[in-house]
């Protein structure tokens, strides 16, 4: 309860906390005696508190294996959000296992602003929150956004590679979602953020300006990407839908994200 209710970026010195909040975290994946709340406090409380270092360290969490942990909470807290679904009109108010997925969408959403090292882990990382994003399309709305936000803000990181994402069915449940007539704002707003980093990605040379060998080898892979992506939109029909969008981008910049390209082409991938 102290570490949950800690303020969200109170800083404290490293030197204080790590080992023993490393050793909480080992000592539960190891018995898996702690509860929901207590594990995912113990995550939130290292995250958080180490997303404030100049140069964050990822050496911890893929140590611990925080992209798999996270893989499997939320893997076992979708079945009360099915469960949820079946009998909402029963339950009323949101369980405690949402609040703690919620909890773990959050903190999902910094890690993947702040790692800087490739994780074989990130496949799975990424199919578990597309998994969940699915799952609460019609009838957990905070969750359901929460979700687009942290996959949005994995495409604004290089250490995600964009394959990972094409990997993880990622790019397929955004494109999915656009296409829904009942999509809210705040939705349109995130699937459209997805999509110009997914295109400002393709577009730009991911690799080091210096020549060496492996550029060519990047580049093929690239391209090899790009198509790939630019047939699955063209097979969608994306290039029709995101034009609709384009009245609201105003409205969208000034409510909810106010840098949004207006010119539409950001938001395509050229093969």
């Amino acid at each position: 309860m102290s570490l949950s209710c800690l303020n969200t970026f109170f800083k404290i010195e490293r030197g204080i906390f790590l080992n023993e909040i490393k050793e909480i975290i080992k000592h539960h994946q190891e018995k898996r005696d702690l509860s929901r709340l207590a594990y995912q406090s113990a995550w939130q409380f290292l995250i958080y508190r180490l997303s404030l270092d100049k140069f964050f360290e990822d050496v911890n969490f893929v140590e611990l294996h925080f992209p798999r942990e996270v893989a499997r909470e939320l893997e076992e807290l979708s079945k009360f959000l099915n469960l949820k679904k079946n009998e909402r009109e029963k339950i009323g108010n949101e369980t405690k296992e949402e609040i703690v997925l919620y909890r773990w969408l959050r903190i999902s959403e910094v890690y993947f602003r702040r790692c800087r090292l490739w994780n074989e882990e990130f496949v799975g990382f990424v199919s578990s929150i597309v998994h969940m994003f699915l799952a609460s399309r019609n009838h957990c709305e905070e969750i359901h956004y929460q979700c687009i936000i942290s996959l949005y803000a994995s495409t604004g990181n290089k250490a995600v590679k964009v394959e990972d994402l094409l990997k993880g069915k990622a790019i397929d449940a955004v494109l999915e979602e656009i296409h829904r007539p009942t999509l809210n704002d705040r939705i349109t707003n995130g699937c459209l953020r997805f999509f110009m980093n997914i295109s400002r990605r393709l577009k730009e040379d991911d690799y080091d300006d210096n020549n060496n060998n492996d550029d060519d080898e990047k580049e093929d892979e690239r391209e090899k990407i790009k198509k790939e992506i630019f047939e699955k939109l063209e097979e969608e029909g994306y290039e029709d839908a995101v034009p609709s969008f384009h009245e609201l981008i105003d409205i969208l910049n000034r409510y909810y994200y106010p840098f949004l390209s207006l010119d539409i082409l950001d938001y395509f991938v050229n093969a």
